[in-house]
C-alpha cells in the first residue's frame, strides 16, 4: 500500500530520517515503534504529506506523494485518515460538528450529515447521546473515539495513528486497541500506528522499529518476543545500555532496512 524509498529528512544540523525504507502491507496493521525524538510522527507527517521530504519517494497508490502539489495531495488526503495524539477535537464545536465539519463546511446538508455522523459513532461504539456534547464533557477514551470517528466520514483506505493510546489507562487502552483491530478488519484498512505501547504487538501484524533515522527492525508481530534483533530486543525489555551483541539477525528481519 505504502513503500518509502531512501527517504531523507532534517531539521537544521539536526537529521530526523537518513535514507529509511520501508514497505506498509495492505490491509494489514503496521505499528512503528522507537525511542523518544527519534522522529516517529515526523515520518508520519511525511507519509501523508503534512511534511514534505528533503529526497526520497513516498509512493502511494502509485503517486510519488514527495511530488505531488496542494490540488493533487487534496485528492489523497480523501484516502488518508489521519488519527492525531490527543484528537485535536475543537472545543468550540460539538461532536456532531466535530464528526462533520468537513461536510459541513462543504455545505451539505445538516440532517444528511447528522445521519453519517451517527453512523460513524456507531462504528466506534459511541451512542447518539454524545452528538451534542463538547470535548469537554468528554472521557479521553471518548475523545479518542470522535476523533477516529472523524477520520471514518471520508471512507479511508489507509489510516495513521499517532500515539493513539497516549495518557489512557490500561482499560481505556484496550478498548481502543480493539476498536483499531476491529475497524482494520472489518473495513480492510491500512492501519499504520506510531506507539511506545507494547500492548499494540498483540493487534499489529507487522512492527517497524525506527533508530538514528532508519529501520532498525522489520517483522511479523507475533515473533517479535523472540527476535535476535540488538535493537528490538533492547526497546523491547526496556535496556538503557547501546545495542547488544547477539546471534546474527536472520535476512527476513532486516527487510526494510
Amino acid at each position: 500500500m505504502i513503500k518509502i524509498i531512501d527517504l531523507y529528512k532534517k531539521f537544521g544540523d539536526k537529521e530526523i530520517t537518513r535514507g529509511l525504507n520501508l514497505e506498509i502491507p495492505e490491509g494489514k496493521m503496521t505499528c512503528i515503534i522507537g525511542k523518544s525524538g527519534e522522529g516517529k510522527s515526523v515520518l508520519l507527517k511525511q507519509i501523508i504529506g503534512l511534511m514534505k521530504p528533503d529526497s526520497g519517494q513516498i509512493i502511494f497508490d502509485g503517486q510519488d506523494l514527495a511530488k505531488l502539489n496542494e490540488t493533487q495531495m487534496a485528492e489523497i488526503f480523501q484516502k488518508i485518515g489521519y488519527v492525531f495524539q490527543f484528537a485535536a477535537l475543537l472545543d468550540s464545536l460539538n461532536v456532531f460538528e466535530n464528526v462533520g465539519i468537513t461536510l459541513l463546511e462543504e455545505g451539505e446538508d445538516k440532517k444528511s450529515v447528522m445521519s453519517l455522523v451517527k453512523e460513524k459513532l456507531a462504528l466506534v461504539n459511541m451512542q447518539d447521546d454524545v452528538v451534542f456534547k463538547y470535548p469537554s464533557e468528554l472521557s479521553g477514551g471518548m475523545k479518542k473515539r470522535v476523533g477516529l470517528a472523524r477520520t471514518l466520514m471520508t471512507h479511508p483506505k489507509v489510516i495513521l495513528y499517532d500515539e493513539p493510546t497516549t495518557g489512557l489507562d490500561p482499560i481505556t487502552t484496550r478498548i481502543i486497541h480493539d476498536l483499531m483491530y476491529d475497524m482494520q478488519k472489518q473495513m480492510n484498512i491500512t492501519s499504520v500506528v506510531i506507539t511506545h505501547d507494547l500492548e499494540i504487538f498483540k493487534y499489529a501484524d507487522k512492527v517497524a522499529l525506527l533508530n538514528e533515522g532508519k529501520i532498525a527492525y522489520f517483522g511479523d508481530a507475533k515473533d517479535v518476543w523472540e527476535s535476535k534483533n540488538p535493537y528490538i530486543y533492547q526497546f523491547i525489555r526496556g535496556l538503557s545500555e547501546g545495542p547488544i551483541q547477539t546471534e546474527v539477525v536472520h535476512t527476513s528481519e532486516k527487510a526494510g532496512m
